[in-house]
């Protein structure tokens, strides 16, 4: 039995930590849930329906949304992509995003995708304490090498282990969470004077190039154009 997208929108109306949407080969919206309209600080579902990213969100964001949905579009799949999302009528906020091609009789349709916020860590894990040591280690030294073989041994597990209980108590990889601290920061720095450069260096990344590639991937725009938008908002940086 399959469920169609008409289906899914009710059901996913009442989590609201959760965005839903379905779009066409345009980009277009065909379907969203109440917590996306929401956080777009609009009233109602027609807000949204019909209109693609580059009229909901900011330029630099909708181009860079628009260009993931291409990806998609052209037959990738997207799971797990760790990204700050930052909507009109909310703080930023971290989020995993999934997105595959709608398929109909063998044709790629359009995208059918979900973002959930990112919950807290289970506490209640075996391992937690000494991945909650790990944790406190990153977040002191986001800004230089660390390797995970290093941090699998702080935890006193195998590297497979490591992983495998990092992904279950945090909800990332350990890379990931690397990232996220990494960005946290840069996104701190972009509200001070220094230069895009030397923040980039600052937070861990191997040249500016890097760090512009990473902080476009996570935040949907570029470090420049962050420190801008941030310019005109008091609160700009994920909680």
């Amino acid at each position: 039995m399959k469920i169609s997208a008409d289906e899914l929108e009710p059901l996913f109306d009442v989590l609201p930590d959760v965005v839903f949407f379905v779009k066409d080969t345009e980009g277009r919206y065909t379907h969203a849930n109440l917590t996306l309209v929401r956080r777009l600080g609009l009233k109602q579902r027609s807000d949204v329906i019909g209109k693609d990213v580059t009229e909901l969100f900011p330029t630099t964001m909708g181009g860079s949304y628009a260009a993931q949905d291409l990806r998609v579009l052209n037959g990738e799949v997207i799971e797990n992509q760790l990204e700050v999302h930052i909507f009109a009528n909310r703080a930023p906020g971290w989020c995993l995003t999934c997105k595959r091609p709608l398929r109909s009789r063998g044709k790629i349709c359009g995208v059918v995708g979900i973002s959930r916020d990112l919950g807290l860590p289970d506490g209640r894990h075996p391992v937690y304490d000494r991945l909650k040591r790990v944790l406190a280690y990153m977040q002191e030294h986001y800004g230089d090498g660390v390797r995970i073989q290093a941090l699998a041994e702080q935890a006193e597990l195998s590297i497979a282990q490591f992983e495998r209980h990092f992904r279950r108590v945090f909800q990332l990889t350990p890379q990931q969470v690397l990232t996220k601290l990494r960005i946290e920061a840069a996104m701190r720095m972009l509200h001070s004077d220094d230069s895009v450069a030397s923040i980039g260096v600052a937070c861990g990344f191997v040249d500016q190039s890097a760090f512009a590639r990473q902080f476009k991937a996570t935040v949907g725009m570029t470090p420049r154009a962050y420190r801008s938008l941030a310019q005109g908002q008091e609160a700009m940086v994920p909680a």
